[in-house]
């Protein structure tokens, strides 16, 4: 007899699953609703600005630096290459130009797989996902957090065009070895912009996002290529690269070492970088600044030859450890055109041209004479080269200051006496003149140093900087002080100055007094220690330097542009070698510098 239904039972029973199932929908309803309730405007993307390395630039336009805590370079969307674009779509998102955010076909087929595997092994984020992950949410792993990156993706593709978010997601990206952002990625893996990428180029950096350590190809070079061969045949299946494409790009070579930036004119960069550091703190790595220094491209090169080739040379003839430095500046607006702080920045960043304290020997001389000269006396009158001696630092010691080739000459002009840096002459002169009225001389002319009020200050026994005397020896150029100027402007990611230097100059000395000057130091190019000079057939001023045991070396000169100084030594102060004086070392570093300096002032071209 068949089974009766009691009715009310069974209706009872189907509405007590159906408010189980409504309690549950609503919850789940609910629980959605709580996650993404607090979801982030995403026209915010509009005002996105990841960290951005900041460049700097010689006044030439060339890139001497980069600077940053992530190596990143914003490249606009419309300047990547389309082969590049399809190498990323095909091994991350397939369907990116037809999903509206999710990719609900690929969701399913990663489930299928998972459920087929028993694991969690298939993704299934869209890179407009991995974007949404990459700039609004934290990385962690919830539900929550997966409904948030679905609801922002839905939300920034009803604002952004496809190819909009794809430059985004490119921008932001991480390609390992320090490298942000597709430009960093091109450059540190391949030495070239996105621009210039190959097929092959784009498939090994297509690669990378997924797990930039795993398939590095410095470091796992056969994952790295198996990988690439991925997304080459993924770009082949997709048809995004005909046969042909896809050989040519399977014989390209993978990348072997990193391409890091080095420092162009690092002595001066560096220097560059810790002044900006303290006004702009980590902001000078993340702001995408663009800083437009003084510096002249092919005057660093050449700067850098000279110091080099210098120091080789004078290596042949005694120990090695030497170390130079060298300095050019423009006279009259101060701009610092070369730098070279000594043998090799990579080994030892010690700056000798600005932070190193040397004593200047004679070429410390012009300050007592220039003093001479603004109490009235000219390059014509006389003063008594002889044997002199004067109370000394001990009792019974008195300080008798010789000649270098121990012979004396009289009564001579003070044109004769510079140019032939007889130090008795000097020394005599500077006892006329007074020694307090010398060391205010040099500091109103720009030497910073602590100056040892005594008279051996004549023969340059107080320690100075190279970057001193050379601002020093442009006022003997052009009567004036000029403040040296590193950089110009800093200029933020849209082209709008954050920083200016303006350049400040300040007369000191008279026309008449000027002249003078120029008078006694282009008698000892014409006629005395710095004869060698006359090679290059111009006009030229200066003075060698030279310290009792030749533990420095100096020549600090001018022509009508620029100011240039030549410091030669070790660090250790022990001496360079026997009679290397300024003359036999440091002024051949100067020529070859010289030589390949322009007739005339280089002009910037920043903005």
């Amino acid at each position: 007899m068949p089974r009766r239904i009691h009715l009310p039972s069974f209706f009872s029973k189907w509405l007590l699953l159906f408010c189980a199932l409504s309690i549950l929908a609503g919850a789940a309803a609910g629980f959605v609703y709580w996650s993404i309730s607090d979801l982030p405007a995403v026209k915010s993307l509009e005002e996105y600005s990841p960290a951005e390395s900041s460049l700097v630039y010689s006044s030439d336009g060339k890139i001497l630096a980069e600077l940053y805590l992530e190596r990143r370079t914003f490249i606009p969307y419309y300047k990547i290459p389309d082969h590049v674009k399809k190498a990323f779509i095909a091994i991350e998102d397939v369907r990116f130009y037809s999903h509206p955010g999710v990719d609900f076909i690929g969701i399913l087929r990663a489930l299928y797989q998972d459920l087929k595997t028993r694991s969690i092994a298939q993704g299934g984020s869209t890179i407009t996902q991995q974007l949404a992950k990459m700039v609004f949410l934290k990385p962690e792993r919830s539900v929550k957090r997966k409904l948030k990156e679905a609801a922002i993706s839905i939300q920034i593709e009803k604002r952004y065009t496809k190819d909009e978010i794809l430059g985004l997601y490119l921008n932001q990206a991480y390609f390992g070895t320090r490298a942000y952002g597709l430009e960093a990625a091109a450059q540190t893996y391949f030495g070239k912009s996105a621009g210039q990428l190959a097929v092959g180029d784009a498939a090994v950096l297509a690669s990378l996002p997924k797990a930039p350590s795993q398939y590095s190809p410095f470091r796992n070079p056969e994952k790295a290529k198996e990988r690439k061969t991925t997304v080459l045949k993924l770009m082949l299946q997709n048809k995004f690269i005909t046969k042909a494409q896809y050989e040519e790009a399977e014989r390209e070579p993978m990348p072997v070492t990193p391409h890091y930036r080095k420092y162009e004119a690092p002595y001066f960069i560096e220097m560059v970088r810790q002044e900006l550091e303290a006004k702009f703190n980590h902001e000078l790595y993340t702001a995408g600044y663009k800083i437009y220094s003084t510096i002249d491209s092919s005057l660093q090169k050449a700067a850098e030859e000279a110091v080099t080739n210098g120091i080789v040379a004078i290596e042949k003839r005694t120990k090695k450890g030497v170390q130079a430095a060298l300095i050019a500046m423009d006279i009259k607006t101060g701009r610092i055109r070369a730098m070279v702080g000594g043998a090799d920045f990579w080994k030892n960043q010690f700056n000798r041209s600005t932070q190193a304290l040397r004593q200047p020997g004679s070429a410390f001389k012009p300050f007592v004479y220039l003093t001479a000269i603004e109490q009235g006396m000219t390059s014509a009158d006389t003063i008594l080269d002889s044997p002199i001696s004067f109370k000394g630092a001990r009792p019974g010691h008195p300080w008798t200051p010789k000649n270098y080739d121990g012979k004396y000459h009289g009564a001579v002009t003070l044109k004769t006496a510079l140019a032939k840096s007889l130090n008795t002459a000097t020394v005599r002169l500077a006892n006329r003149v007074g020694v307090d009225n010398i060391i205010e001389t040099a500091q109103r002319l720009g030497i910073r140093s602590n100056l040892q009020p005594y008279l051996p200050i004549a023969l340059g026994a107080s320690d100075v900087t190279l970057m001193d005397m050379v601002c020093a020896y442009s006022a003997f150029a052009t009567g004036a002080h000029v403040k040296p100027v590193f950089y110009e402007w800093v200029m933020n990611k849209d082209g709008m100055p954050v920083s200016e230097i303006k350049e400040e100059r300040t007369d000191l000395l008279s026309p008449e007094d000027a002249e003078e000057m120029k008078k006694l130091l282009r008698a000892v190019v014409e006629e005395g220690t710095a004869m060698r000079a006359k090679e290059l057939r111009r006009t030229l001023y200066g003075k060698t330097g030279t310290t009792n045991d030749y533990s420095d070396a100096w020549f600090i000169g001018f022509d009508d542009h620029l100011v240039v100084g030549v410091w030669v030594g070790r660090d250790d102060h022990k001496p360079i070698g026997p009679k290397e004086t300024g003359a036999r070392a440091a002024l051949p570093i100067w020529m070859e510098f010289m030589k390949k300096a322009p007739l005339q002032t280089p002009s910037n071209q920043n903005p």
